[in-house]
């Protein structure tokens, strides 16, 4: 598609949204080439969550933006995510797993009134041992969300604020100001 020169002023909003809004201290944002094939307009960020130091989950979260609206979409604007997680061994076969990690999607979108409509998505957990030169001491495992939804307006930084609620709650950060039991043990 080829995309004029100057954004539509809708597009220009939404993108001010995204870059304004601030996240917890674990969670580092940076902005990335977004998809240039799906919409006429599009804007990227990814995501890397730390506990401790360590990467534990990374995601990536993408605004599209069609002038003329899309019927599937029922807007204009769209976002559209994947987030990945390194999961504890024994949470790969919970089969609650999927339904619960839809609910931190949807749960932190609406604790932080980022209103939205036609959301849809999936969430994938995979286990793997591994063999060989890739052994590991435990098998490890994964949940994948890949989700997108239409925001009901062009102010998106209540959304992002709620993508990262979400991955932080992926990783069981505690919420922010609350220190963890673990970490309260290892101070005192």
């Amino acid at each position: 598609m080829a995309t004029p020169s100057a954004p539509p002023e809708a597009f220009t909003r939404a993108v001010a949204g995204l870059r304004a809004a601030a996240p917890r201290p674990e969670i580092l944002l940076e902005e990335i080439a977004a998809p240039q094939r799906l919409a006429a307009y599009a804007f990227a960020v990814s995501a890397t969550v730390l506990r401790d130091g360590d990467e534990v989950a990374s995601g990536r979260l993408i605004l599209l933006h069609e002038p003329a609206g899309h019927d599937s979409w029922r807007g204009d604007l769209r976002l559209v995510t994947l987030v990945t997680v390194e999961l504890e061994s024994d949470m790969a076969g919970d089969p609650l797993l999927p339904a619960v990690a839809w609910t931190w999607l949807t749960d932190a979108l609406d604790q932080h009134d980022a209103a939205y409509t036609a959301i849809g998505g999936t969430i994938t957990q995979t286990a793997s041992t591994r063999f060989g030169e890739l052994a590991g001491p435990v098998p490890t495992a994964d949940l994948e969300v890949r989700a997108s939804w239409t925001p009901t307006s062009q102010d998106t930084s209540a959304h992002l604020l709620g993508w990262c609620a979400m991955l932080a709650s992926t990783v069981g950060l505690p919420p922010p100001g609350v220190t963890s039991l673990s970490e309260r043990h290892r101070v005192g």
